[in-house]
């Protein structure tokens, strides 16, 4: 049986080490786990997922991407013809963010964002991962490494600025119920992980293991 090729896209600021414990059937599934790359000037959600798309050598790929990851592997599928989006811990469009995202867009208060000083490890991770996280933030100076400020207020941008309205119907939602930055009552036709936070892709590593394939398969 030929296997199936599954790319991993990390969320906001973090490196692929955030997979580090995912582990599916190396008899079923080639795994590859992508990264971040600074954002050409003025550069368009549309054209940077364009230009990671082309880092991808497999036809019909299974894409599963984190947060904002999710968000832009959303963007990739019109370049690849996926065999499925798996989307953990992210949004299917613009309607699922909370209320402080729409306020930031309304206001442009994401403009006075210092990313200055979110570059700082304490609070990037604050601001990627919620306030929980202070006996954790040696580990997340391994996991937030992509610190560039130029990639920072890029994301951010586009995050807020996201326009698209209408979920696609296709897309594959797993989400956690305890998950601080999207609130899982924002959050329509999902896969609900019991007890699973915004980093659940560290902290509920087994039940995921167990159930990505199903859900890939499937």
């Amino acid at each position: 049986m030929e296997k199936i090729s599954v790319y991993f896209m990390p969320g906001l600021a973090a490196n692929a080490s955030i997979f580090e414990r995912i582990a599916l059937p190396k008899d079923q599934f080639d795994t590859y786990f992508m990264e971040w790359e600074i954002p050409f000037e003025k550069e368009s959600l549309k054209e940077y997922a364009q230009r990671i798309s082309k880092k991808i050598k497999h036809k019909n790929p299974v894409l599963v991407g984190v947060s904002f990851g999710g968000i832009l592997v959303q963007e990739m599928a019109p370049f690849l013809n996926p065999k499925k989006i798996i989307i953990i811990s992210s949004v299917k469009s613009n309607q699922e963010f909370p209320t402080t995202f729409k306020l930031a867009k309304s206001t442009k208060a994401y403009k006075l964002i210092p990313t200055s000083l979110i570059a700082q490890i304490d609070n990037l991770a604050k601001f990627t991962f919620g306030d929980k996280v202070k006996q954790r933030l040696k580990l997340y100076q391994k996991f937030l490494s992509v610190r560039d400020i130029t990639y920072l207020n890029w994301s951010i941008e586009k995050i807020i600025l996201w326009d698209r309205l209408k979920a696609d119907k296709n897309v594959i939602h797993v989400h956690g119920d305890a998950d601080e930055v999207f609130p899982i009552k924002n959050i329509n036709n999902c896969i609900v992980v019991k007890g699973g936070t915004h980093i659940m892709i560290l902290s509920k590593y087994k039940w995921i293991n167990v159930n990505l394939p199903k859900i890939i398969i499937g």
